[in-house]
């Protein structure tokens, strides 16, 4: 039995998991640094900056208060940003009780270290077991949770009691959850996919249509998947909801920010001006400079995570990019998927 929930931090992702425990009877403690966010919450019931229009539960109760929001919890959702996950990590640490359940939904990597989430939080709470860490991943846009729209999710920790309990806790009849003991693959597709889906907006900004679309979300699947066995995850992972399930969410929907991103860099609009047109975190962003990194240190083929690189952070034009794409040298579908997953896919 779970008494005290509390969920950091209170943007829109944040915001429809306090929703979704709300709705399963909970208590929710949500947790911002705003001062009049905190005051909106509390005496409208509203998140007019992140979910516009929508009405919040009584139940949901917002505090500027760390120690007040995790003092005492038996649950704790994190939907901080990759950026500062682990300084909220680090403050909250004094507070945090040894047995509780920690959950977070944060797509990315931290970019000084390339660490994924879950080691960044057993790095700042070393008293808490890390395999009773869990990660929540899978196509979810927050504007659709929070209306109640039919959603699956993963959620993915070594310790299986630990999932299952996240699973208890988050499930409801909108809300179907899922449990996977690969963390790594979770974490890894969770953050990819939105190099991908950055891809796709610049795609549709572009004009060049379904098929490039459909090319541009397999091929990317594929440099997912490589980069993800080959940091030890599980390659149906890539299979599942939080590989291919919310690759095809982000991609083909204007719900995502980083589609819109992409597709606003393919008009022309400089990057430093759409993220500040934005108002929101884009993950995908940061992403691509850590997966390139990354894909450099353990040495995996990413050309699309390449070229998108270049295009962010070199000046290349995106038409540029896609045409070095096509021009590459031809090769084999096959060859280029993991060994392991075809192994396991005819097993």
């Amino acid at each position: 039995m779970t008494n005290k929930v509390s969920v950091l931090v209170a943007g829109s992702w944040g915001t429809a998991l306090a929703s979704v425990l709300a709705d399963n009877g909970k208590q929710v403690l949500l947790w911002s640094r705003n001062e009049e966010q905190v005051k909106e919450i509390n005496e409208k019931h509203s998140n007019s900056r992140f979910l516009p229009n929508f009405e919040l539960s009584p139940l949901i109760v917002a505090t500027n208060s760390l120690q007040e929001a995790v003092e005492d919890a038996d649950a704790i959702i994190l939907v901080v940003p990759s950026s500062g996950m682990r300084d909220v990590a680090s403050q909250i640490r004094p507070y945090v009780k040894k047995d509780a359940l920690l959950i977070h939904a944060t797509k990315g990597f931290e970019m000084s270290t390339l660490k994924r989430m879950t080691e960044v939080l057993a790095d700042e709470l070393p008293e808490m077991d890390p395999k009773r860490l869990v990660v929540l991943s899978g196509p979810s846009h927050a504007e659709e949770v929070v209306q109640k729209r039919p959603t699956t999710v993963v959620v993915a920790a070594e310790d299986l009691e630990a999932a299952e309990a996240a699973q208890d806790l988050m499930i409801n009849a909108y809300f179907r959850v899922y449990t996977n003991p690969d963390v790594a693959g979770v974490e890894v597709a969770g953050a990819l996919k939105n190099i991908i889906a950055l891809g796709a907006g610049l795609t549709d900004g572009l004009g060049f249509g379904d098929n490039a679309k459909a090319a541009l979300m397999t091929r990317g699947l594929a440099e997912i998947a490589r980069l993800g066995t080959t940091m030890g995850a599980n390659p149906l992972t890539f299979a599942g909801l939080a590989g291919i399930g919310d690759l095809i969410a982000t991609c083909t929907s204007q719900h995502s920010r980083n589609w819109r991103a992409g597709n606003k860099l393919a008009k022309g609009m400089p990057l430093e001006d759409v993220l500040k047109e934005m108002g929101m975190v884009v993950e995908g962003v940061k992403t691509t400079k850590a997966a390139y990194e990354l894909s450099s240190r353990y040495d995996v083929t990413m050309p699309i995570t390449n070229e998108l690189y270049l295009v962010l952070f070199a000046g290349k034009s995106p038409q540029l990019a896609a045409q070095d794409l096509m021009g590459r040298v031809r090769t084999h579908e096959i060859e280029e998927v993991p060994v392991e997953l075809i192994t396991k896919v005819l097993k």
